[in-house]
């Protein structure tokens, strides 16, 4: 599934720079069009494949719908001025919010319409919901928690007598907190050492692995704001020969040589789901608990690989996919 092309655009009520896009599902399945806003922390891979299924869903249901799709760039001043913008626009039907700080702030401007989050670690922590049963309120989503992916052991098998792995994610992401919190109490009894950095935007990620140096893998949980300058880190772990692993599939693809991940184009194709039984099923969305997704496939780049001096053991990548193009 390829990534919708985002048009730039301009308005008053949102801060330049700002993706735009308008486009319409075939068919009116439910004899009623819906205009949905779409907003986003940042663009990359990861987060463009909630999207594509999410309307893939509702396309496929012969729902007609028109997307506001928009970007905040990393900024979270600027995700606050979009979410406050979809919430003094009565057009708007339902709003998708994608990443942690965009969901944030979705939830706490939009009151009176549904709002449903997409690629949240863990929303109750983010303070999206309360709990893990139906929120009574106009919130509900899908996480990508991923409790089985395990990627410290994962490090452990494909490159042995791994000692100490590095981790590189935003101060201003919880979704990150969280995981870096979990890496480390699945470490500490593989005797595995995780040394963490924090940097607060994308221009800090090479600074960033070079505080690093020394480790003998490196780990990027599911960082937005690491993400989207995932190439600098690829292209310092290609230099240094350090291996390194990712949280998220797509990242894979890109040049991280493996992860248990989840696909979010199937999370945003669950999401999708839930818009369906709210906009055409009449659901609340408070009735809907939030979903977390939690099928994993072992996926591998064996070029990245090659390149980052990793020879991975065959039996463990027995049923595994090499995503290398």
């Amino acid at each position: 599934m390829t990534t919708h092309s985002r048009a730039m655009a301009v308005t008053a009520a949102v801060v330049a720079g700002f993706l735009t896009l308008a486009g319409c599902g075939s068919g009116g399945g439910s004899g009623k069009s819906f205009h949905i806003g779409v907003t986003q922390i940042v663009q990359h891979p990861s987060l463009d494949l909630i999207v594509d299924g999410f309307r893939d869903v509702l396309k496929e249901a012969g729902i007609e719908a028109t997307y506001d799709e928009t970007n905040a760039q990393g900024d979270v001043n600027n995700a606050a001025t979009i979410a406050g913008r979809y919430a003094e626009d009565s057009s708007i039907d339902l709003v998708l919010a994608i990443a942690t700080p965009s969901a944030q702030a979705a939830v706490q401007a939009i009151t009176d319409r549904p709002v449903l989050f997409a690629g949240i670690t863990d929303p109750v922590a983010a303070g999206l919901v309360a709990g893990t049963g139906p929120s009574g309120t106009n919130v509900t989503g899908t996480s990508d928690l991923n409790p089985t992916a395990n990627p410290v052991t994962l490090i452990s098998e494909l490159v042995p007598g791994t000692k100490t792995v590095g981790v590189l994610y935003s101060s201003a992401e919880m979704n990150s907190e969280v995981q870096v919190a979990a890496f480390k109490a699945e470490a500490e009894p593989l005797g595995i050492t995780i040394n963490d950095r924090a940097i607060s935007n994308s221009s800090e990620v090479v600074t960033g692995m070079e505080a690093l140096a020394g480790v003998d893998a490196i780990l990027i949980p599911t960082d937005n704001t690491v993400v989207s300058a995932l190439d600098a880190v690829i292209d310092y772990c290609n230099q240094h020969r350090v291996p390194l692993f990712t949280a998220d599939a797509e990242s894979v693809v890109r040049g991280s040589i493996a992860t248990r991940g989840i696909s979010y184009y199937e999370l945003g194709r669950r999401t999708g789901e839930m818009a369906l039984k709210i906009l055409v099923d009449g659901e609340k969305p408070g009735d809907i608990p939030f979903l977390v997704v939690t099928d994993t496939e072992l996926k591998y780049n064996s070029k990245a690989a090659l390149a980052q001096g990793v020879e991975f053991p065959p039996e463990i990548l027995e049923g595994a996919v090499d995503v290398a193009e």
